[in-house]
């Protein structure tokens, strides 16, 4: 799980239910950690992305906000603000301790068919997801972000995975909300199990009624190496092809798939090998992380899970 990486906390909160289909989850992370982002896809939902740019002032984020809700669900970051900047976690920008501005940023999927029209996240899901966060196991399925979350035909949810890349551990988690299929639909076989060509591959829809709609893939990959902010957004790149290898089609128009990428430095890398390893293992975290939200996820309403479907 990607709390396997010391340090590294995840919370979720959620609704479902009554009108109610969507979350929030919170990645807490350990103060000096860098990061970066890869945003793909053309319909993003996102907030403080550009921070994470090299050549801007901030090198160092406190934690990164997954929502539901899509461009309403961003508030949720509010609340992991607040609960930061009560424990005078944030950049320092006065004299006095408690005088911070918390580095949050943040991604949303949209999920607003699951439930009633005005049931989304709001800053009270972040500030509860914060609350909740912890360095242990960490729930999968239709939970946090993912509560709503649906990954083509099939319910979405959250997955992690995580491996140990020599002496460095990196971890991944995922909240899967894909306009394509994580599965053959003619088989129920996941792409990442086997590799399946391209033409047998259906557009998104076909032979269904579904309309279009809006979607989006976020995460976040996380690792104990040093790293800079453009190879943190390096690491972020490696994952995004991970996303197309467990999705397809991945990053379309309908989808603004973005990752963050976090490096807490408690440990040195010796030179470009290291890093191009942790940069592979990053594709295949991620895409684990793809698979396992969706072989987690529960039936919301009318949208079957996996195990529902296929057992």
């Amino acid at each position: 799980m990607i709390t396997d990486v010391p340090g590294v906390r995840v919370g979720h909160h959620h609704r479902i239910g009554g009108g109610w289909a969507t979350g929030t989850t919170v990645v807490l992370l350990p103060a000096g950690t860098v990061g970066g982002v890869d945003c793909r896809g053309g319909a993003p939902g996102t907030r403080e992305t550009d921070l994470l740019a090299p050549q801007n002032l901030v090198e160092r984020v406190d934690a990164v906000c997954l929502s539901g809700g899509s461009a309403y669900g961003l508030a949720a970051a509010d609340g992991v603000m607040r609960w930061l900047g009560e424990r005078g976690v944030g950049y320092p920008v006065g004299q006095r301790p408690h005088e911070v501005v918390p580095i949050v940023p943040a991604a949303v999927i949209f999920d607003l068919p699951r439930g009633d029209w005005g049931n989304w996240p709001t800053a009270e899901f972040g500030y509860a997801a914060c609350a909740a966060a912890t360095g242990g196991p960490v729930e999968e399925g239709s939970v946090g972000a993912g509560a709503g979350a649906r990954a083509g035909s099939l319910k979405g949810g959250v997955g992690t995975a995580s491996a140990c890349v020599g002496e460095f551990t990196l971890g991944a988690i995922a909240v899967c909300n894909a306009r394509g299929e994580a599965v053959d639909p003619a088989t129920g076989r996941f792409w990442v199990d086997g590799a399946v060509p391209e033409s047998a591959v259906p557009s998104p829809g076909a032979g269904t009624d579904r309309p279009p709609d809006l979607n989006t893939t976020i995460g976040v990959v996380a690792t104990d190496a040093a790293l800079d902010k453009a190879q943190c957004s390096r690491l972020a790149m490696s994952a995004q092809h991970g996303l197309a290898r467990a999705v397809r089609p991945s990053h379309t128009l309908f989808d603004g798939d973005t990752v963050f990428a976090a490096a807490t430095g408690a440990r040195p890398v010796a030179g470009p090998a290291e890093r191009d390893a942790l940069n592979t293992s990053a594709a295949e975290v991620f895409a684990t992380a793809v698979a396992r939200a969706v072989r987690a996820a529960s039936t919301v309403g009318d949208l079957r899970a996996y195990r529902d479907t296929w057992g």
